[in-house]
């Protein structure tokens, strides 16, 4: 049985959205939308669509997985959405039940192919970022964050919940596997320094605690480009690879968006949520490396 995500060759990649394309359009018929158009999005973890209904705000978000998780996993992420979007804090998207009731479909394709897994997602409407933000929106963004991290940290998990852990062991997994690709960007010479930098990254996580305070469930792929905007008031999108990691490694990743001049009054805004711990400075360069990272990742596999 072939894999569903297939997209080494420009001729895979055309196959794939064929493919893709038609299963979406059979899982809409498994949901009670009176929808009028379908846009594609983007390939990359998933395959995502906007569904668009006849209905001011509201839109959907459909989603077609790859196998990096499980159906547990994907589960596990919509209880969590479900969850914080019953606060009165936060506003992020939320699972869509099918006719039937269920969250998370599978959906038959092409024979030959794994059938893929299938999430409808209730749109989150607002602005992407494509400006240079004001002082008052990068202060919000950091509430933003200080309110997620707030809120997953009072989550109670189900019995069955189960997502992905980010933090020196995934580390190590994609240094490993970076090795074996290191020549399309880096020379030998660079290599030996970005090992060694690595090394200095994976001691500094070892010593720091998985206690409450620091670690809990986060975003883990907070770039503000998954944000979008209401004028200055940001909100949060895009939950898929959510998972258990630090909350530092939330903070770097929308610090890499900002310029330095910012970077101070996200922490300002963050800390009149939540307070950090008094050597997060040294810390949270770790992270900027960590989700460096993960960027080189995908531009050599």
């Amino acid at each position: 049985m072939k894999e569903f995500f297939r997209y080494d060759t420009d001729e895979n990649r055309q196959s794939l959205l064929r493919r893709a394309r038609k299963v979406a359009l059979t899982a809409i018929q498994r949901y009670d939308l009176a929808w009028e158009h379908i846009q594609f999005i983007q390939l990359s973890d998933t395959i995502t669509y906007k569904i668009e209904t006849n209905v001011t705000n509201h839109n959907y978000l459909l989603r077609i997985h790859s196998d990096r998780l499980t159906q547990d996993e994907i589960r596990s992420e919509l209880q969590l959405l479900q969850t914080l979007n019953k606060g009165n804090t936060l506003l992020v998207p939320e699972g869509v039940a099918s006719d039937d009731g269920s969250y998370v479909l599978e959906v038959e394709t092409e024979a030959g192919y794994r059938c893929p897994y299938v999430t409808m997602m209730r749109w989150v409407e607002g602005e992407p970022a494509g400006r240079e933000f004001t002082d008052t929106c990068v202060y919000n963004m950091g509430e933003l964050i200080g309110r997620l991290h707030n809120a997953t940290g009072s989550f109670k998990p189900p019995a069955n919940f189960a997502r992905p852990k980010w933090g020196a062991d995934q580390f190590r997994r994609k240094l490993t596997r970076l090795s074996q690709y290191y020549s399309c960007f880096l020379s030998d010479e660079a290599w030996m320094m970005y090992q060694e930098a690595a090394e200095k990254v994976l001691t500094e996580l070892h010593a720091i605690p998985e206690n409450d305070q620091v670690y809990g469930l986060i975003h883990a792929d907070l770039h503000t480009g998954n944000m979008v905007f209401v004028d200055d008031q940001p909100f949060l999108i895009d939950f898929g690879r959510c998972g258990y990691g630090y909350y530092l490694y939330d903070i770097a990743g929308t610090m890499l968006g900002l310029w330095p001049k910012h970077r101070w009054m996200l922490i300002q805004g963050y800390e009149r949520i939540r307070k950090l711990e008094a050597n997060y400075v040294r810390q949270l360069e770790c992270f900027f490396c960590d989700d460096h990272d993960r960027e080189l990742l995908p531009s050599c596999l």
